[in-house]
């Protein structure tokens, strides 16, 4: 699976928080379509950085702060597929996962090199590899770290429902020859 982006959104800022991405105000819907349109609505300088990209090359502790599953909706919704850092806060990065949003962790010096290479001249195609796990930035060949998306997971976009009715044979067939050690029946005196 590849995600390629000829024009990544670039925003290397540190630390920025859900309530940047989608402010409390906007928290007041269980849907998760609609919400891209609202995407860094208070934050003027994450606005502006705003493209039709499907790639956000962000900071380092993207997604920190409160454990709004808002964030990664809107996100989603606006386009993104993946969002490209040194570091994501952990529910952040367990929503991600869940609502089909790869977090790509690159280390440090390579976020370094892929910044400065933005800041150059940010038209540079980008191409996220899930198979191989590398980055490739004109001429930046980044490996990035597995935990990018989690084991048997390696096609992001997948809901991790999807994923589990997908293995519903396997599950069951487990669940045949596993009987439950507690009896939970109503009917048990």
């Amino acid at each position: 699976m590849k995600i390629t982006d000829p024009h990544p959104t670039f925003l290397p800022v540190d630390n920025i928080d859900t309530d940047r991405i989608i402010p409390a105000r906007f928290l007041t819907t269980t849907r998760r379509d609609g919400l891209g349109c609202h995407l860094f609505e208070d934050w003027p300088e994450g606005k502006a950085a705003l493209s039709d990209a499907s790639i956000l090359i962000a900071g380092n502790n993207f997604g920190c702060g409160s454990s709004r599953e808002h964030a990664v909706w809107a996100l989603v919704d606006r386009g993104f597929r993946a969002i490209v850092s040194t570091g994501f806060a952990d529910i952040f990065h367990a929503n991600a996962i869940r609502n089909g949003l790869a977090p790509v962790v690159i280390a440090g010096e390579d976020h370094a090199r892929l910044v400065s290479l933005l800041d150059d001249g940010p038209d540079h195609e980008t191409v996220l590899d899930f198979t191989s796990r590398r980055l490739i930035c004109g001429p930046l060949d980044i490996t990035f770290s597995a935990r990018a998306v989690p084991t048997g997971q390696a096609i992001p976009g997948d809901a991790e429902l999807d994923l589990l009715l997908a293995r519903i044979d396997d599950i069951e067939r487990w669940e045949a020859h596993h009987p439950p050690r507690i009896d939970t029946r109503k009917d048990r005196r």
